[in-house]
């Protein structure tokens, strides 16, 4: 029997991703269902340098990039009307929810 699941939740955009918690903290909120979170994850940070020039020829000039990731995760006790709510939250592109059901 499943008594848990545990979201993970992770965006580029900060906005995007604090929106779907809130939708899953509503839907918990509705349903009497057991929360734990949202815990903040660290952010990932993916860099990518690349030169400037791309032939070699000239000053070595640098461009820096950077995309930052960030996360949350979130443990939520379970029924069958919780999860059915769960399905039909409107998630945006750059949000990537993972769920992992825990006994």
């Amino acid at each position: 029997m499943v008594d848990r699941a545990r979201i993970k939740i992770v965006s580029n955009e900060l906005n995007d991703l604090q929106t779907v918690v809130d939708q899953i903290l509503k839907i918990a909120k509705e349903n009497n269902v057991k929360v734990s979170g949202p815990i903040p994850l660290p952010r990932k940070v993916l860099k990518v340098t690349t030169q400037k020039n791309p032939s070699g020829q000239g000053t070595i000039t640098w461009d820096k990039f950077e995309m930052r990731f960030y996360r949350r995760l979130i443990y939520l006790g379970l029924n069958d009307k919780a999860l059915r709510a769960l399905t039909t939250i409107r998630i945006p592109q750059n949000v990537i929810i993972t769920l992992d059901l825990i006994s």
